[in-house]
């Protein structure tokens, strides 16, 4: 090409790679380029299972949890490479719910697959994959970056799913959960498809706030919102749920039960926010009002019925995802940061109580074989007090019972909803709560009011344990402890108040 038609083209830029240019990029960088690593020191020592591959690969989310906490002051919207990696607040607030998730996850899943028979070094290498993409997912606002944080998130637990191959609930809950996922992965590119043939731009920040009134742009944004809700677990987008929680590793189903949560209302908080102009036209707050009640009430009465563990919380995770989208309906329509807030507030909450109680879970397993029936928990508070007092506390704050923090996030979000006019929306919020109390309690009652039905000899692990007793200690501490040696409350909500006023 000669000089003339290089003048008279588009000047190329090249990004900034020097000196500490890519830093805001050091979480993301920690987990994915570890996971690598991972992979390559699992076929260097492919024929040795005796490896401490929790531990080795437990170090990658402690170092990005421990970037975010470095990083954390004075951030103010650091981009790199144009809007395709934002760090904010905001962004890492998500990271560290998703750091402290795998973390958590990795912990749990060196006794489970020790129990199972399937102690591997590339899973662990899939899990910091896919926790690598939900960090990506929640910094950007570059759709092409959004869509491969999406594809790179979910991809590994696909996998994940299926990591018990002799097992045909495992292959038939990856099966599912890929299928569907590839469905919505394909709303979710063709509603990118049309914003951009509306707008010209992958930029969604400039896409939804240049031509809000285009059609195109409108159904694009619909087809997008639908791909978020499926990762959500929202009502009509639920249907992989049960079936996928049931058949993954229990140990899997902890890890994205909470942290895709996470990544997913992260993502689409940043989202809404950017697409003020189109909530504006659409009835984006209205769509939502009705997605809540649906997801909020599906999830409770199908619940109800449930006489696995797994499953009940898998409805349980629906129902949890209806009372987050009552956050989104006030901020949608208000604009309030308050309410967005209030989701982050409660998605802490939901990350601690759900990995307790799916550790209690791998615990009470045996050798090779899962106790999931509620009816096999018989006498087991009794035969196991601290395990027992533990799933009590992760009950409770289930349900939404004070003092625990579920019952503090459920009112964090109602309060705000209630400020916006959303009165008829909190009550059946409020008694689809009631109505969740039946089925959680049917655990306790199982554990100290019913006769032990079969005889019981527990593998004790003491990393298991710790991690079950900081996720019940964790949750009464950010529900009712006050800002004395350690920050309590007070200082928790002020960090979740200044990580959604940065957000951009």
């Amino acid at each position: 090409m000669n000089s003339g038609s290089m003048a008279s083209g588009a000047a190329l830029v090249f990004p900034d790679l020097s000196g500490g240019a890519l830093n805001p990029l050091l979480p993301f960088l920690i987990l994915s380029v570890g996971a690598l690593v991972l992979l390559l020191l699992d076929s260097l020592f492919a024929k040795r299972n005796n490896l401490p591959w929790a531990m080795i690969s437990s170090v990658l989310p402690l170092l990005a949890l421990a970037t975010y906490a470095t990083r954390w002051p004075g951030q103010s919207g650091t981009t790199v490479f144009g809007p395709m990696y934002i760090e904010d607040p905001f962004a890492s607030f998500v990271g560290i719910l998703v750091c402290i998730a795998t973390l958590f996850g990795m912990l749990l899943s060196e006794t489970y697959l020790k129990k199972m028979g399937r102690y591997r070094g590339d899973y662990f290498a899939l899990l910091a994959f896919s926790a690598s993409g939900m960090v990506l997912f929640a910094s950007t606002t570059e759709f092409l970056t959004l869509f491969l944080g999406l594809e790179l998130l979910s991809i590994p637990v696909y996998i994940l799913t299926g990591f018990l191959r002799r097992d045909q609930k495992s292959l038939e809950a990856a099966m599912k959960y890929f299928l569907l996922g590839a469905f919505s992965s394909a709303l979710f590119l063709f509603g990118g498809a049309f914003i951009y043939g509306a707008t010209g731009t992958t930029d969604l920040a400039v896409a939804l706030r240049s031509a809000p009134q285009s059609p195109m742009l409108q159904i694009g944004f619909v087809l997008l919102l639908s791909g978020f809700l499926f990762k959500a677990a929202t009502v009509p987008f639920h249907m992989w749920t049960p079936d996928v929680y049931e058949g993954a590793p229990t140990a899997v189903t902890a890890f994205m039960a909470t942290s895709i949560k996470a990544a997913s209302f992260g993502a689409l908080g940043r989202l809404l926010y950017n697409a003020a102009p189109v909530t504006q036209i659409l009835p984006i707050p209205d769509m939502l009002w009705w997605i809540a009640v649906l997801t909020m009430t599906v999830g409770n009465f199908a619940a109800l019925t449930q006489s696995n563990i797994k499953r009940m919380l898998a409805y349980s995770s629906i129902a949890h995802a209806g009372y987050m989208t009552v956050g989104l309906v006030s901020f949608a329509s208000s604009g309030d940061t308050e309410a967005l807030a209030g989701v982050l507030y409660y998605l802490l909450a939901y990350t601690l109580m759900n990995i307790g109680a799916f550790g209690v879970v791998i615990l009470w397993s045996e050798k090779g074989t899962e106790r999931l029936e509620i009816g096999e928990y018989a006498g087991l508070g009794w035969k196991t007090p601290a395990l027992g007092l533990a799933m009590t506390i992760f009950m409770i704050s289930l349900a939404g019972i004070p003092p625990a923090a579920g019952f503090f996030g459920k009112y964090y979000i109602f309060r705000n909803a209630v400020e916006h006019g959303y009165v008829s929306l909190v009550v059946l919020g409020v008694l689809n709560s009631a109505l969740s109390v039946y089925y959680y309690l049917r655990v306790l009652v199982a554990l100290y009011m019913r006769p032990a039905t079969r005889e019981f000899t527990m593998d004790r692990s003491v990393v298991v344990g710790s991690v079950v007793a900081f996720c019940g200690l964790a949750l009464l501490w950010i529900g009712i402890a006050p800002d004395t040696v350690l920050p309590g409350v007070p200082a928790l909500v002020g960090w979740v108040r200044e990580s959604v006023l940065t957000l951009r």
